[in-house]
């Protein structure tokens, strides 16, 4: 009985280590997803706004001179971070017209870290990416 009792215990202690180091590995550094050598600027609508951590992400609608809408996913800080940048969660919303200026994943995807953004009331804000991490400074 005092056997069972002690795997059940390892158990449950190794299930909670893993469940807490979960977000260590949705962490990473700029370098390893972005391309500090292939900046990008775009100007869309918000399709989407994700206010969770360890990153924010927005999507934005944007069309190319043919007229084909590519719906770009950006990464931001953290919602702690963007709050000492002066953001709100609705300082983004869906049906805003944003200019984004950021860095392309180095993957060739539709995925940019995002640097500054001018959002729809005209004010451009650092989108919270920390400095050090790899990324150009801002």
């Amino acid at each position: 009985m005092i056997v069972n009792w002690r795997v059940g215990l390892a158990g449950i202690v190794t299930g909670i280590g893993l469940l807490l180091s979960v977000p260590a590995f949705a962490h990473h550094s700029f370098e390893a997803e972005y391309d500090a050598k292939k900046p990008i600027t775009v100007t869309g609508t918000v399709t989407k706004v994700e206010w969770m951590n360890p990153h924010a992400r927005f999507y934005v609608d944007v069309k190319d001179e043919s007229g084909k809408v590519t719906n770009w996913n950006f990464e931001l800080g953290s919602p702690n971070v963007l709050k000492r940048q002066g953001w709100q969660r609705d300082s983004l919303k869906a049906g805003d017209t944003v200019t984004v200026e950021g860095y392309l994943a180095k993957d060739g995807s539709s995925l940019a870290n995002a640097r500054r953004v001018t959002l729809a009331d005209g004010r451009r804000v650092f989108a919270g990416s920390a400095p050090g991490e790899g990324g150009p400074q801002q």
